[in-house]
């Protein structure tokens, strides 16, 4: 887990200024794998009460745009975020329940459609 100071490093490395509202959005992507933008505003919240869910927005564009954290949007769902960056990696997601789970590229599988654990899920779609 990072910690406060590694957030506004990280920040800093990214020419970021470092704000309260900014190392709050980092910990809960970091905190929270996969979470949609309601779930990162509470756990924000929980830091920042007063925040409000465009300053969160921005948080996440600016992030997303310095490639500090990683959007995704599964078929079907809404935006998601993700801190694990700089990979090679693709999503497993449940069709029930939504649940979704990260898939490590299978080296030397080419167009790497084929996952290196399928983590207890059918697969039965690859995009």
């Amino acid at each position: 887990m990072s910690t406060t100071a590694d957030f506004q490093q990280l920040l800093r490395s990214a020419d970021l200024r470092v704000t309260r509202p900014r190392v709050a959005v980092l910990h809960a992507v970091n905190t929270h794998p996969h979470a949609d933008t309601e779930t990162i505003i509470r756990a924000v919240r929980d830091e920042l009460p007063d925040v409000s869910h465009q300053a969160v927005y921005d948080c996440l564009h600016a992030l997303t745009a310095a490639a500090l954290v990683r959007r995704i949007q599964p078929s079907g769902s809404v935006a998601r975020y993700e801190s694990r960056i700089g990979d090679n990696h693709h999503h497993v997601v449940c069709r029930s329940c939504g649940a979704i789970a990260d898939v490590d590229c299978a080296a030397g599988s080419a167009p790497c459609l084929t996952a290196s654990d399928d983590h207890g899920f059918e697969i039965d779609e690859a995009r």
